[in-house]
């Protein structure tokens, strides 16, 4: 009997396949890409990634009919829970609330700036095929990358989502927040903390312009530039040589990643904190489906007392702010700070295998040794 990440793989190669089978000669050339695991500037491809309004690789919404399209959401929804592709959806769907907060005015020289058909699929390999396979679907604030191997998912991170405008306005006085309680728990959690946990937990009273970690392929202690989180095109952003964070000097060793985590680990925290911290969690690793999501290692307690919780900026609603949460195989991390502190950023990360390169690493020496 198939078990979950079994079923989830078998879903997803369904939908791959009927997708592709939906293309034509010019279209496949662009939407498919060298399995997993080629090497060389083929597997360098498949793990770049962007959370930009950049050319994420693949074919767009725009270079398919609509039938086609259904066929790319019915992949994205395989490899999501049910919440997950709602707020997926959502989001793509801002590009137009975000059009109409500009004014309808920002021109970067395309056709759109503001573009909900500017997202991108690509698939790896041969789907349901006895090699590895993968497929990866982003645009503005979406990044999805995924890789199955012996039939069974293997990875699903990096996980990127994006809200702008983070909070819009709905009618009868209610607001559309599609990652709010990602922002409201761990605020919560942060301002129930003692002082003297308090005071290790926030690295900085400065927050961030963005995510520490930015799009690196790996995570480090390198300081990724603005430059990098686009692929190179006609919009490239100002100051695009400058830390992606903004920060430089002490700031930036500060909130630096590193192999011990920073901040307070939920060891010291209390029994109602340890609730908000595996619900937080919640919020993240609930984007995929059950059968593939890790949430379940954390009914372990001592893999709850891993989890660090680090914040930087403001714990006051309506002011900048960053936090992460740090561990084994885990990093978290969320910003809020433009647009008047209405634009998200919050990502799902493994330090030690995003992309599935342990798991691939196994299965080639399983099954390739001289």
């Amino acid at each position: 009997m198939a078990d979950a990440g079994q079923e989830v793989a078998h879903r997803m190669a369904e939908a791959a396949q009927a997708w592709l089978d939906s293309l034509d000669a010019d279209q496949r050339r662009v939407a498919v890409g060298p399995p997993p695991g080629a090497g060389g500037e083929a597997e360098a491809e498949r793990t770049r990634w962007f959370y930009t309004p950049t050319d994420h690789g693949g074919l767009t919404f725009h270079q398919q009919r609509p039938a086609q399209h259904r066929l790319v959401m019915r992949l994205v929804a395989s490899g999501l829970s049910e919440a997950g592709y709602t707020t997926v959806a959502t989001v793509l769907g801002l590009e137009n609330v975000l059009d109409r907060a500009e004014g309808f005015s920002v021109n970067w020289g395309r056709e759109r700036t503001r573009d909900p058909g500017m997202y991108y699929l690509r698939v790896f390999g041969e789907p349901g095929g006895r090699r590895p396979w993968g497929w990866r679907f982003g645009g503005h604030h979406v990044s999805i990358n995924n890789l199955v191997v012996d039939g069974r998912v293997a990875a699903t991170t990096p996980c990127f989502l994006g809200a702008d405008p983070a909070a819009s306005p709905l009618l009868g006085g209610a607001k559309l927040r599609p990652l709010g309680t990602s922002e409201d728990l761990a605020r919560e959690l942060v301002r129930s903390l003692r002082p003297e946990l308090a005071t290790r937990a926030v690295l900085l009273p400065r927050a961030p312009n963005d995510i520490v970690a930015g799009n690196s392929t790996r995570i480090g202690d390198r300081v990724v530039k603005r430059s990098e989180l686009w692929r190179p095109g006609p919009h490239i952003p100002d100051r695009a040589e400058h830390p992606a964070t903004g920060l430089d000097g002490a700031n930036q060793r500060a909130l630096a990643l590193t192999p011990t985590p920073k901040g307070v680990p939920g060891a010291e925290l209390d029994a109602a904190q340890r609730e908000l911290l595996r619900a937080l969690l919640g919020t993240y690793l609930g984007r995929v489906p059950d059968g593939v999501s890790p949430m379940s290692r954390y009914d372990d307690p001592a893999a709850l007392d891993a989890v660090h919780l680090a914040w930087a900026g403001s714990t006051t609603a309506g002011e900048p702010h960053y936090y992460r949460l740090h561990g084994p195989r885990l990093l978290i991390e969320w910003t809020n700070v433009h647009r008047g502190v209405n634009h998200a950023h919050a990502v799902w990360r493994d330090p030690e295998t995003d992309f599935g390169g342990d798991v691939l690493a196994a299965h080639h020496a399983a099954h390739h040794a001289p």
